[in-house]
C-alpha cells in the first residue's frame, strides 16, 4: 500500500467542518499530493455528528481505509466515533476552552493537543477562524510546510478581500507556533511535495463539467441532496456557453422542463436522488414514448422514503431498469469513478441522440460528495465527440416525409431509429404525444400500428447493443479461480482491497461494470470461475440478481447497506471471508 496519511476534523453541522476540510484537500492538490475525501454529515443545518476525512499520499488514493492519523476533535463524540481508526501514535487536537471539550479523554498511547483555537482565532481577527488555526496545528504535527496552505485559503477567502486572506494565513500561523512552541513530541509524519499538477473535484462536479463538455445547454432541477452540487455546479458555468439552468419548484416540473427543451432541439438535463426519481417517473414514460433524447442523474442514497438524505446507498438499480407503467426502453450508465462520472455523462448524451431514448446515469453518494485529484489530461477536452444522431435538415427531410410532404417523426425504420427535425426545419413541422401514435405523431389505436412503434422502439435497444461497445474494466489475475465483480462507486474500494488481499495470499480477478442496461454479457466469465462474488451497497444483491440471470448460475454477495461506503481494508475482510464459505448451491 502506498505510504499515506489520514486527516480528518469532526463536531457538529454548522461547525465548518466541510470547509475546512475542502480546504486542507486543496491545500495538499496544489501541493502535488493525491487526495481521496470522504464526508460523514447529518441529515440537518445544525447539530448532528458530521466529518471531514482526507487521505493523501504521493501514489493515487482510491478509497478510505480504517486509519486517522491526525483528528481534528471539536467534540467528545468526534473522538467516540472514531476510536476503531485511531492508532498508538495518532495526534489528537482539540480546544480544551471549549465547553464541550473541557474534560475531552484522550485514548491511551495517543498524542493529545490542546490548542486553544478560539482564542488564538480571536488574536488573528475573529472566532470564526478558529478551524484555521487548526489546520494551523495540523501542519506542525505532520510537516506539511504551511505556505502550501496559503494558496488554499487565498481560493477560498480571495473574493471577500485580501484582508480577509491575511487574517487566515496568520491564524493558521497561530496554529502552527502554538504547537511548535509548547509541545515536544515526535510526530513521525513528514508530507512530501511534489511539483505534479492536479485537478480535485468531485463526482458531482464531473458529471456537471461532462455536461458541459457534451454540449448541454439546458438544465432543470430541484435541490436534493446529494444531487444539489450539479445544478450548483453549472449555475454561473453553463451560461458563458449560452445556457441556462432553471431551479423548478418540485422534480415533475424539472423534468418536464428538460424535456420540453430537448424537444426543442437543446441537449438537455436534469438530475435528482431516488425521492425525486419516483415523482418523474411518468414523464419519464412520456419522454420514452415520444422519443425524445434526455438525460436524467439519479444520485443514489439510502432509502426508501426519505430514508437517510446523507448517507451511501446502491438501492435505486431496479427503480431506474424498470420503473414506469407499461414496457419503456431506457438506458442505464453507472460511472465507477470520479473522473468516469465526466466521460459517462459525455456518453449518456450521444446515446440519448443516437437512440432518442431517456439514458439514466447511476451515481450514488460516495461518488457526488468524494473529492479526488486527477491528472488535467484525465479530463482532456479534445477526446470528447459529439453525435447528434439522425438530424435532418432543409436538404435531407424529403426522403423522410410522405406522399403529402408531412414529415414521419417516428417513421418505422429497421433499426427503430427514426429522423429528428429541430423546430425551424424547413418541412418539418410535426407533433407527438403521450398516446399511442402513428409515423406522423397522431395519435391512433390502429393495432397493427400499435404493434409496430412498440417494437420500434425496443428496435433501438437491440440496435445499440449491436453497434456500442458495452465493455467492463478488469483487474488482477485473469486467469483466477476467484472472481470478483462490482459496479458503480466500489471500484476504487476493490481495487485497493486487492493489494490488501495479495499480502494474504488471496488471489482474485476483479471486473468493474460501467453499463446496467444494455451491460456486458458476463455469463463466460462467471460460469468458468470457480467461485463469483458480487459487490454492492444494498441489502437484496440487485446487480447480483441480473448476472444470476444471464449466467443461469448462483453468486455470493458481499452487500453494505447501513449507510456508510466500503473501505479498502474492510472489503479485503469481507471477500476473504466470503470466499472460505461452502459453495452457493446451484
Amino acid at each position: 500500500m502506498p505510504a499515506d496519511f489520514n486527516w480528518a476534523i469532526g463536531g457538529e453541522a454548522g461547525d465548518g467542518i466541510d470547509s475546512t476540510g475542502k480546504i486542507f484537500a486543496q491545500a495538499l492538490s496544489r501541493a502535488g499530493r493525491h487526495v481521496f475525501t470522504s464526508k460523514d454529515f447529518a441529515s440537518r443545518i445544525r447539530g448532528g455528528y458530521t466529518a471531514y476525512k482526507v487521505r493523501t499520499s504521493v501514489d493515487p488514493v482510491q478509497s478510505v481505509v480504517d486509519r486517522l492519523d491526525v483528528l481534528i476533535a471539536l467534540t467528545q463524540r468526534t473522538i467516540d466515533e472514531n476510536l476503531d481508526e485511531l492508532h498508538e501514535g495518532s495526534v489528537i487536537i482539540y480546544d480544551g476552552e471549549r465547553t464541550t471539550m473541557q474534560d475531552v479523554e484522550i485514548p491511551e498511547g495517543m498524542i493529545g493537543l490542546d490548542v486553544p483555537l478560539k482564542s488564538l482565532a480571536e488574536e488573528a481577527g475573529g472566532a470564526i477562524m478558529r478551524n484555521v488555526v487548526a489546520l494551523g496545528a495540523a501542519c506542525e504535527v505532520s510537516n506539511f510546510p504551511i505556505e502550501n496552505l496559503d494558496s488554499a485559503l487565498e481560493k477560498r477567502f480571495g473574493s471577500k478581500g485580501q484582508k480577509l486572506v491575511d487574517n487566515n494565513k496568520e491564524a493558521a500561523r497561530k496554529g502552527r507556533d502554538y504547537v511548535a512552541e509548547n509541545y515536544d513530541h515526535d510526530y513521525d509524519y513528514d508530507l512530501e511535495t511534489t511539483d505534479n499538477d492536479y485537478v480535485l473535484l468531485n463526482g458531482d462536479e464531473a458529471i456537471g463539467m461532462g455536461a458541459l463538455a457534451a454540449g448541454c445547454r439546458f438544465y432543470a432541477g430541484y435541490p436534493i441532496t446529494p444531487a444539489t452540487n450539479v445544478m450548483e455546479y453549472l449555475t454561473g458555468r453553463i451560461e458563458r456557453y449560452g445556457g441556462h439552468v432553471v431551479q423548478a419548484e418540485d422534480e415533475l416540473a424539472a423534468i418536464n422542463l428538460a424535456l420540453g427543451a430537448a424537444r426543442a432541439g437543446a441537449r438537455s438535463m436534469t438530475a435528482t436522488s431516488g425521492p425525486g426519481i419516483d415523482l418523474m417517473t411518468e414523464t419519464f414514460g412520456l419522454v420514452a414514448t415520444s422519443e425524445t433524447p434526455l438525460v436524467i442523474v439519479d444520485v443514489m442514497r439510502s432509502g426508501p422514503s426519505t430514508g437517510m438524505p446523507t448517507k451511501q446507498e446502491q438501492g435505486d438499480l431496479n427503480q431506474l431498469l424498470y420503473g414506469g407503467h407499461g414496457e419503456v426502453p431506457r438506458f442505464v450508465v453507472a460511472p465507477t469513478t470520479v473522473s468516469e462520472c465526466f466521460w459517462k455523462t459525455v456518453e449518456a448524451f450521444n446515446l440519448a441522440e443516437k437512440y432518442q431514448l431517456p439514458v439514466y446515469v447511476a451515481a450514488d453518494l460516495a461518488l457526488a460528495v468524494t473529492e479526488q485529484t486527477f491528472p488535467p489530461e484525465a479530463f482532456d477536452m479534445e477526446r470528447v465527440e459529439i453525435d447528434r444522431g439522425l438530424v435532418v435538415d432543409g436538404d435531407s427531410i424529403g426522403e423522410w416525409q410522405n406522399e403529402k410532404g408531412q414529415f414521419k417523426p417516428h417513421a418505422l425504420t429497421e433499426d427503430g431509429i427514426s429522423p429528428r427535425a429541430f423546430p425551424g426545419v424547413d418541412g418539418g413541422a410535426h407533433m407527438s404525444t403521450g398516446l399511442e401514435h402513428d409515423e406522423l405523431g397522431r395519435r391512433t389505436e390502429d393495432t397493427d400500428m400499435r404493434v409496430e412503434q412498440v417494437d420500434k422502439r425496443n428496435r433501438k435497444v437491440q440496435t445499440a447493443q449491436e453497434r456500442e461497445d458495452w465493455d467492463y474494466r478488469e483487474f488482477g489475475n485473469s486467469e483466477s479461480g476467484n472472481l470478483v465483480i462490482s459496479w458503480g462507486s466500489n471500484e476504487g474500494a476493490m481495487v485497493e482491497a486487492m493489494e490488501y488481499l495479495d499480502e494474504e495470499g488471496v488471489d482474485v480477478r476483479f471486473i468493474s461494470v460501467p453499463y446496467i442496461f444494455p451491460r456486458p454479457d458476463l455469463s463466460e466469465e462467471i460460469n468458468d470461475a470457480d467461485q463469483v462474488i458480487v459487490v454492492e451497497c444494498n441489502n437484496t444483491g440487485q446487480f447480483a440478481d441480473l448476472l444470476e440471470r444471464d449466467a443461469l448460475r448462483r453468486v455470493k454477495r458481499v452487500n453494505k447497506y447501513d449507510g456508510v461506503r466500503f473501505k479498502a481494508d474492510e472489503l479485503a475482510s469481507q471477500i476473504e471471508k466470503t470466499l472460505r464459505q461452502e459453495e452457493v448451491t446451484a
